[in-house]
């Protein structure tokens, strides 16, 4: 039998403190020669990097240097975004200082930051996140920061640094690859010029990243608005395919339906660069949709186009759409790689039409509209029973009312949920919103822990730049898998859908996670973001209410139960037990302990 560390506790029984952290694990490259040939010198070298540089811009961006390790150190971070600025400006001035000075004096560092779940013993840290890290900086070159693929999700788009793949690599005493991407500071970065903002600002702005508004739909007929703004959300889907394409969700673009906007100032509000616009026109059995894309640094139109055709044809319009787009923005795009984004579409556009009425009253996660959005996609599914997405979106109906308890719940909901899902899986689909949806139905409904998370990292893995598939993928893992990696999807979700108007359901997403790892601040903090924005939901009173009472925030906690016993009648620990599917006992422990303390009875 192992020891108490390694069955995951002290020698006093008492589970050890784990938290999300992003660690730093800094060395000097051929440190043993410079020592070899002046002891006292490169000590007086090493001090003098360390009391001008190394210790305060790690104080600067909020970091903690945990210990220092002969010739390196470690650092804790409360955010990737943090400890890669630090990382960066380290090695910008440590390049500076060493243009200053004799080749034999240089002190050349090597840096590996990684974000993981890290375990606390009095001032040290250690796990499985800080072996990471120091993998990391032996993989680095002299004067590189390398980075895992956690952190890149983090910084890619917000900090304006290049971030060159170099795939995977098997590293010492870590059982699966790890792959990582190094950065190569240069000249000036972040140590000089604009404020920290305005370079994520210009960063953001500078990459390859697009806004679709919604579609003027003129068509002189206000029912008509559905057709035109199922138009945009499948550009959008399509738009996303391209990984290297940070594409803005839906439910943020269209904030600004029905409003006139300056496009310059839609594309400061949703960081991004270029912004696509257009309108619909749909009469009988034709449709005419006219695009024109926008660089809105310059105000420049990069292309205007008419696109007309038959009704037959509308998917064939879309994806020449999406084609004109990835080609103004990116020259060089291969054409396989365009070819590779069309869909399987519906045999039936009768069952389309119905499927893109459903789907907004699906999104409202009301049990009005999902009433109306199952009455809708089943009929979609009686002209088309193969039409994936809708049977994605039907099992996603019965998963929402069957969690929430609404009155519209059937005996067979969690029955016909689980196999729809199935059958989504088992089809010949990419359709990464779908598969999404099937990995989170089966997380939630059935409870089929390993199949559902292995369907939501393939969902992610075929479209990282779609928010409601981070969204459900961060949801399965703080419920049955990694804590890291939910924390890591949710954040994605925020970034892609910057003004969504449902954003409760991702921060209160964040609380569970924080939760989880331990941070009970950070988790009250989200929940009560969440609750500020939609006080209806009584998920965020379960996170919220345990969360505060580990805090110590007891009166508070007991507000939030009992704003939760308004919202879910008869709540108690058995029905928060049985309601919510966390796999790992301790994680659902700690929350029922959580909200036995915040006073929820039996």
């Amino acid at each position: 039998m192992g020891s108490p560390a390694d069955q995951g506790q002290d020698d006093s029984g008492v589970a050890p403190i784990r938290r999300l952290a992003a660690i730093v694990v800094a060395d000097i490259v051929g440190y043993s020669r410079q020592m070899e040939a002046d002891e006292s010198g490169t000590l007086d070298r090493l001090q003098a990097l360390h009391a001008e540089l190394v210790r305060p811009k790690t104080l600067e961006f909020r970091g903690r240097i945990v210990k220092r390790m002969g010739d390196g150190w470690l650092a804790e971070f409360p955010s990737a975004t943090d400890a890669v600025r630090s990382s960066v400006e380290i090695q910008e001035r440590a390049a500076a200082r060493n243009a200053r000075s004799l080749p034999d004096h240089r002190l050349e560092l090597r840096i590996g930051v990684n974000l993981g779940e890290i375990i606390f013993d009095g001032d040290d840290v250690f796990g499985n996140g800080v072996n990471i890290a120091a993998r990391l900086e032996s993989i680095a070159t002299p004067g590189q920061v390398c980075i895992s693929s956690s952190v890149h999700e983090q910084v890619r788009g917000v900090l304006d640094v290049a971030c060159e793949d170099m795939g995977e690599h098997v590293v010492k005493n870590i059982a699966r690859p790890i792959r990582c991407f190094a950065i190569q500071p240069g000249d000036g970065g972040f140590g000089s010029g604009p404020t920290g903002s305005e370079r994520a600002v210009a960063a953001a702005t500078r990459g390859a990243s697009i806004a679709v508004l919604p579609f003027d739909n003129l068509s002189g007929d206000p029912t008509q608005d559905y057709f035109a703004d199922g138009m945009v959300e499948d550009i959008i889907t399509a738009l996303s395919r391209f990984k290297w394409l940070k594409v803005i969700a839906r439910n943020s673009t269209f904030v600004y339906k029905g409003r006139a906007v300056d496009v310059r100032q839609v594309a400061k509000d949703l960081g991004v660069r270029y912004v696509l616009e257009g309108s619909v026109q749909r009469s009988e059995r034709r449709v005419r949709i006219t695009g024109q894309l926008i660089d809105a640094t310059t105000g420049a139109h990069l292309w205007a186009e008419r696109f007309d055709g038959e009704l037959e044809s509308i998917f064939d319009l879309q994806d020449r759409i999406t084609a004109s787009v990835v080609a103004a923005i990116e020259p060089q795009i291969r054409k396989a790689e365009i070819e590779r984004t069309r869909r399987k579409h519906p045999e039936n556009l009768d069952a389309y039409d119905l499927f893109l009425q459903a789907t907004p009253l699906a999104y409202a996660m009301r049990p009005d509209d999902c009433a109306k959005s199952l009455a809708l996609l089943e009929r979609s599914l009686r002209l088309d029973p193969g039409f994936v997405p809708a049977k994605a979106f039907v099992a996603w109906c019965y998963e929402q009312r069957l969690s929430r308890g609404w009155p519209s719940v059937e005996q067979g909901d969690a029955a016909n949920a689980v196999r729809l899902a199935r059958e989504v899986l088992a089809a010949d689909t990419d359709d990464a919103n779908a598969i999404a949806i099937a990995g989170f139905v089966l997380v939630m409904v059935g409870r089929e822990f390993d199949v559902g998370l292995a369907a939501l990292r393939r969902a992610v893995g075929l479209n990282r730049n779609n928010a409601f598939v981070s969204m459900n993928a961060g949801w399965g893992n703080a419920f049955a898998g990694d804590v890291g990696e939910a924390l890591v999807e949710f954040e994605r979700a925020r970034r892609l859908n910057p003004q969504d108007p449902a954003a409760f359901y991702i921060l209160t997403g964040l609380g569970a996670a924080h939760l989880f790892a331990g941070d009970h601040d950070r988790a009250a903090d989200y929940a009560e973001q969440s609750a500020a924005l939609y006080g209806e939901w009584d998920a965020t009173y379960i996170v919220l209410a345990a969360a505060l009472a580990y805090a110590g925030r007891i009166d508070e906690a007991r507000r939030a139960i009992a704003r939760l016993k308004l919202l879910l009648p008869g709540a108690s620990i058995a029905v928060i037990k049985n309601m919510v599917p966390v796999r790992d006992a301790r994680r659902l422990a700690l929350w029922l302990e959580g909200l036995r303390r915040a006073g929820l009875p039996e």
